[in-house]
């Protein structure tokens, strides 16, 4: 990863891009653990995450998440989805975020000197290529080593830098401490006296 300390640096996360590249790399994102390690390479501007959420839910999973991160220093981006029929008559359901990142990393282009864009999404090439333009280099942390991999070549290859997830995992993937106590009670000998 090449960052410079004065760098104004700035986080795009496509959630749900982001969760998939994850999930198939078989491990869960920290986003404190993040959040700090991206503080630690330039000067954090701003950190946004990017997610649909299903409001006529009674629960939602991800709803305790957003709400974390809202609390915890991520400018959260959200909007419902929407539902609609497909030609087979099955329901499906779409929540694309991709206008509002593209929008938000262009509006924070003059504040900052570099993007880092969790996502693979080939669509965002484009953006990146005009982000460019402004003298703002973009980091793209996605991964080629799931399987099928989550990014797209031509994003890839417009980007300043490809950082690799798998290679961030040791430093953002969360713990599972009850777990981990759960085995260590089974592995230690108990004392029956």
């Amino acid at each position: 990863m090449i960052f410079y300390p004065e760098e104004r640096l700035a986080i795009f996360i496509d959630g749900a891009n982001l969760y998939s590249a994850a999930r198939g790399l078989a491990f869960d994102i920290d986003y404190r653990r993040l959040l700090e390690l991206f503080s630690t390479k330039g000067r954090l501007v701003r950190a946004f995450y990017y997610t649909a959420l299903v409001e006529d839910q009674e629960y939602s999973p991800i709803r305790p998440l957003v709400d974390w991160l809202d609390y915890n220093g991520y400018a959260m981006v959200t909007k419902p989805t929407k539902e609609f029929t497909d030609a087979m008559g099955r329901r499906r359901v779409k929540g694309n975020m991709d206008i509002e990142l593209a929008i938000d990393m262009l509006e924070m282009a003059q504040f900052i000197d570099h993007a880092i864009l969790f996502s693979g999404d080939g669509d965002f090439r484009r953006l990146v290529e005009a982000v460019q333009r402004k003298g703002v280099r973009v980091s793209v942390v996605s991964t080629i080593r799931s399987s099928p991999p989550m990014v797209s070549d031509d994003l890839r290859r417009q980007a300043d830098n490809f950082i690799e997830l798998q290679d961030l995992a040791p430093s953002i993937m969360r713990n599972h401490p009850v777990r981990e106590e759960i085995h260590r009670a089974r592995a230690e000998p108990v004392d029956e006296a």
